[in-house]
């Protein structure tokens, strides 16, 4: 019974080892079988774990496709951080594309998600490849990856090429945004680098380990000194490579607070009052724009003046439309389509005002703006019932209000009746309201001094001219593009008392950045938020700015440093082993003339295992004495590390006038077997301390039937 309860104890615990050696075997081979999968488009799963690489293990096609595919990730992640910045224009760029298609649509979300998964795509396969190389594989990218990455290079190069030709003014919204978010952006990016210092520190360290390792089997082994020296370069210099971009990206983190200049970091008591707004076309996200609804819903939500565009009809009456066509904003498409893309001033008064200007903004399931709230049921029945408005119901709204009234007035086109006159039509308009003068902003540049002579009261906007130009006009008052706040905030015209009104400021955090840099007045199509913000966003104070730089920069300093330490230091409990072997070969040869030297890392205190060989052979039998088992102290971690739950022999003929080597190994530095394995087998002997150490250390050798290479040895004496 007792030998069929230990025979069956025996085959459990065998069991329990395959089993455990089948879940962690097939864990990694799922990971690699993924990562291939995903990257070589290779999904067979293979049964053993590959033999590690050297660096730079990928074939010369892969390197020299290597930086295509770094390209492309940079192009992609540029073109999307520039397009999340620009989101402002969001609504004006689907303007442009209904423009060329005559189709409304939220084009401007279309390229922000194809965008993000070019970014994505180009940032995955990059992991990836960094992954395959962490694992020593062997680079190879499918065919399929290399041409959608060059396509995506191409299309970006194109995107980018276009953006640089036609549209240079939006970069100055990163340089913006960069001001808004400095601060923030600084503190996050020095917690990044030391979340970055954990794997830099492990790979730096693990390159210095591998270096030193080398450089100490060069005095050992002379036939590969040579490539020991060139691998040796190659690890110095790819420590390099790493390590001083890190260094240099963190010093320069460090002490970047002192070139940056941010209007959202001032003392609360200079921060101006809060700009007034103007509604651009009323209140476009609540009512039809240039509607007498978008005008109320505007005056609602504290409007401080309403902004508009006026056309002249073919029978000279100034009405309200943006637009040179009838397509976006009424019904014409159901009433006359084939005059659909005829300009808006070539219509008589009498037909446009027949025309409904709300049905597309209540019933269709396309909103002119991506983020617009669903309206209410008594707002979509009275958007239905919107027309076309004339500039003098405006003019009578803003009388009745007390608003200011500012409007783009657009030329009639050549062959108009209007063509050389509409200056004077509109003035006569505006007069024939009865309108407080003081009250018009006048903006179009045409004719001023016509204007003043008929219209003395009337307050003049200039554009973005000089300040001699400005002053020569009498104008103290300009209208200008929010972006051209990068330059300087604006200053030079602050400084002349030039106050300033910005279009067009839509989202909350270039609100803010207007307000932090004194904007009296912006022109938005988002009033319903933006008069919701109480105080500017991404606001500090210098004090507390210069807090937590400090304090962040210690505390990133101390971490950084622990970690590299904590590593530094494990990986010299490692170099231990081969101090430790070393300084026991005087003692062995000291003591015994034919040794077999086995060590064990099952064990988490390795130890030395000494046996007497009976036999011509060099390995361990049941006929050999065993002499004593050796404690080290701070053997081996490193083995243990890359060969977990494994054992590794260094069987090893000591004589007298020969001293213990190290096996070979391969350019990596891992033990390489180079006869068939032997199974050493426990060796009886009558004294029961040493019975009870063989109980101890060779079932495990028994267990797991370790390969043990061996080693020359020197031939036969005669």
């Amino acid at each position: 019974m007792d030998d069929i309860d230990r025979t069956e104890n025996e085959e459990t615990g065998r069991w329990k080892n395959f089993n455990s050696w089948i879940k962690r075997k097939f864990n990694y081979e799922c990971y690699m079988t993924f990562l291939n999968g995903c990257y070589s488009c290779k999904w067979e799963a293979k049964q053993e774990k590959k033999a590690r690489r050297p660096l730079c293990c990928c074939s010369l096609r892969e390197r020299l496709f290597c930086p295509w595919l770094i390209v492309s990730f940079f192009l992609s992640t540029l073109l999307l951080f520039t397009w999340i910045e620009t989101s402002n224009e969001f609504n004006g760029f689907d303007w442009v594309v209904f423009l060329a298609t005559g189709i409304w649509f939220f084009w401007s979300i279309v390229l922000l998600s194809f965008l993000g998964i070019l970014a994505a795509y180009t940032t995955l396969l990059l992991v990836l490849g960094f992954l395959l190389c962490w694992e020593k594989n062997q680079l190879y990218l499918h065919w399929y990856h290399k041409i959608l990455i060059l396509i995506v290079t191409l299309f970006c190069s194109l995107l980018l090429w276009i953006l640089l030709t036609y549209w240079k003014d939006r970069w100055l919204t990163i340089g913006l945004s960069l001001q808004i978010f400095a601060p923030y952006i600084h503190l996050s990016s020095v917690s990044v680098m030391v979340l970055l210092s954990w794997p830099v520190a492990i790979y730096l360290i693990h390159l210095e380990g591998e270096a030193r390792m080398r450089r100490f089997q060069i005095t050992s082994i002379e036939r590969k000194r040579n490539k020991r020296c060139n691998m040796h370069t190659k690890l110095r210099a790819l420590q390099v490579a790493i390590g001083l971009p890190f260094v240099l990206i963190l010093l320069c983190l460090y002490v970047v607070p002192f070139g940056i200049h941010s209007p959202c970091v001032q003392e609360r008591d200079k921060l101006g009052p809060k700009p007034d707004f103007f509604g651009h076309r009323g209140a476009p996200m609540l009512g039809p724009e240039n509607t007498i609804m978008s005008f109320e819903k505007a005056v609602e939500h504290g409007a401080h003046g309403l902004e508009s565009d006026v056309q002249i009809s073919l029978d000279k009456v100034a009405f309200l439309m943006h637009d040179y066509d009838l397509r976006r904003t009424t019904n014409i498409l159901d009433v006359m389509p084939n005059a659909s893309h005829k300009h808006s001033s070539f219509f008589n008064w009498d037909f446009l005002s027949t025309l409904n200007a709300g049905k597309w903004f209540s019933d269709s399931w396309i909103k002119p703006f991506f983020r617009m709230k669903p309206l209410s049921e008594a707002d979509k029945k009275r958007a239905r019932n919107q027309k076309i408005p004339k500039l003098s119901e405006l003019l009578e709204l803003a009388q009745k209000e007390k608003k200011l009234v500012i409007f783009d007035l657009n030329a009639p086109p050549r062959s108009h009746p209007s063509r050389s006159s509409y200056i004077h039509l509109v003035v006569s308009v505006i007069l024939d309201s009865k309108i407080e003068q003081h009250l018009i902003y006048w903006l179009p540049g045409s004719d001023r001094k016509y204007v003043r002579s008929k219209a003395p009261g009337f307050q003049h906007i200039g554009r973005l001219f000089t300040i001699e130009e400005l002053r020569k006009e009498n104008i103290t008052r300009i209208n200008v593009d929010y972006k051209r706040l990068f330059y300087n905030g604006l200053k030079e015209y602050k400084a002349a008392n030039i106050s300033i009104n910005l279009y067009l400021v839509n989202e909350p955090g270039l609100f803010s950045l207007a307000w932090c840099s004194r904007i009296p007045s912006v022109t938005t199509d988002n009033i319903q938020v933006l008069k919701e913000i109480n105080h500017p966003y991404y606001f500090m104070t210098p004090k507390f700015y210069l807090f937590m730089w400090i304090f962040l920069d210690i505390l990133s300093a101390v971490f950084i440093v622990a970690i590299f330490h904590f590593y530094w230091r494990r990986e010299s409990q490692s170099e231990k082993t081969l101090h430790g072997i070393t300084s026991y070969t005087d003692w062995i040869r000291a003591h015994h003339n034919d040794l077999i030297l086995i060590l064990s890392l099952k064990d988490l205190s390795p130890k030395l295992v000494l046996y007497r060989s009976a036999s011509e052979t060099p390995s361990a039998s049941i006929h050999d004495e065993v002499l004593e088992v050796v404690e080290i102290p701070g053997l081996a971690t490193k083995s243990k590390m890359e060969y977990p739950d494994s054992e590794v022999i260094i069987p090893e003929v000591v004589k007298e006038t020969t001293a213990l080597t190290m096996h070979p190994t391969d350019d990596i530095g891992q033990l390489v077997p180079t006869e068939p394995a032997f199974e050493p087998i426990q060796a009886p002997t009558s004294e029961a301390n040493r019975e009870a150490t063989l109980r101890t250390i060779l079932p495990t050798l028994e267990a797991n039937e370790p390969m043990v290479p061996s080693v020359e040895r020197p031939p036969p004496e005669t």
